[in-house]
């Protein structure tokens, strides 16, 4: 069965997209990629350098933007004029690409996304031809106000950036999904796989992680278990789980032939 994630009309068999801050260096940040599996990759254009910086190693020539869609986002900027700035600064870089992940945060302490200067980058960005991928709140409401903005993903955190929690609030990123019409990716918050699988269970279209994989004792090794996840996940949403009760049910037969075969040999 064909099921791929579909991003401004290209097609991903990878649901993982990871991001490439915080690892010790871009060798690491290349091998943990790779193994992930991952097609996409996001990139903080205020802390990592993909040509802004002349002088300095650039992640392009680790992370092929022949073979990874690169993803570039705003993550630092706390206003709608400093995120719309980065955005076209990641236009010049990346030769004309408008695909971007928006962030616009409130404060350091808890980088929470600040929903008014959001709501604000959205809409002149989506007037100015970008295809915006955007970091939110888990509010239903601010998810379909973005989507009809003209957003092409809603990213809802599961729970604070970098802080491991997991997805807090799975009635919020449920009730998202349902009313959408464009891919919903969870950003934000997982910590361990059972977290993706958690995720991808409840219908999300893709996870993004950067902290979770870069800052765990063994990035590769995480990448790995990450990507097997996200399969998990997705083909226990398809499979369709079973209902919740509050008794239990007999996993035997309670009746059938080898019920009858029995009765009848004490007979």
């Amino acid at each position: 069965m064909k099921d791929h994630l579909i991003i401004n009309h290209k097609e991903y068999t990878s649901r993982l997209i990871v991001g490439t801050g915080k690892y010790k260096n871009f060798e690491e940040t290349k091998n943990a990629i790779e193994t992930s599996g991952a097609q996409m990759v996001t990139v903080a254009l205020r802390r990592v350098n993909i040509g802004q910086e002349k002088n300095k190693e650039n992640l392009l020539d680790y992370i092929d933007p022949k073979k990874y869609t690169i993803l570039p986002n705003t993550a630092g900027c706390y206003n709608a004029v400093d995120a719309i700035r980065v955005c076209k600064l990641s236009e010049e870089l990346l030769g004309g690409e408008k695909l971007v992940k928006l962030e616009v945060l409130g404060d350091q302490k808890t980088l929470y996304p600040n929903v008014q200067e959001t709501l604000k980058a959205a809409e002149i960005l989506v007037k100015d031809n970008f295809k915006v991928m955007v970091y939110t709140t888990d509010d239903p409401i601010v998810a379909k106000e973005l989507e009809n903005i003209g957003c092409i993903s809603v990213m809802p955190l599961g729970s604070a950036i970098g802080s491991g929690l997991g997805i807090l609030n799975e009635y919020n990123i449920s009730a998202i999904i349902d009313q959408a019409q464009i891919p919903i990716i969870v950003d934000a918050g997982v910590g361990t796989p059972s977290d993706a699988t958690i995720a991808m269970e409840l219908g999300c279209d893709a996870i993004l992680m950067n902290t979770a994989i870069a800052c765990a004792d063994n990035p590769v090794l995480m990448a790995s278990a990450m990507k097997k996840a996200v399969v998990a996940g997705r083909e226990g949403y398809l499979a369709g789980r079973i209902s919740k009760k509050a008794f239990a049910s007999a996993s035997s037969p309670s009746e059938g032939n080898f019920l009858y075969n029995a009765n009848k040999k004490k007979t």
